[in-house]
């Protein structure tokens, strides 16, 4: 469910491969509800199971749009995320 709260690690990439954030390289996952994201990962991360992993290409009406996000991510881009579901609480 969207309301679920849930852990991850994760990587993100630009379509060149260019890494713009990973929970990987900080060595620690992180843990937020599934409605307080952007819509590519809310529906995407529902359809997996604890220990799975996805890869998500999220283009930009379903990720951060015309606003771009904290000067990393400019508007209207196109993400890819390697996503590991590691837990999900709330259920």
């Amino acid at each position: 469910m969207a309301t679920d709260k849930v852990r991850v690690h994760y990587r993100g990439t630009f379509p060149d491969g260019k890494e713009f954030d990973s929970s990987y390289k900080r060595n620690q996952t992180i843990e937020f509800p599934l409605n307080g994201v952007i819509p590519c990962w809310t529906e995407g991360v529902q359809l997996m199971k604890v220990g799975g992993k996805a890869k998500l290409t999220c283009p930009p009406a379903i990720a951060y749009g015309s606003r771009g996000a904290g000067g990393v991510i400019p508007p209207n881009a196109t993400l890819q995320f390697e996503v590991e579901l590691v837990a999900v609480s709330g259920k």
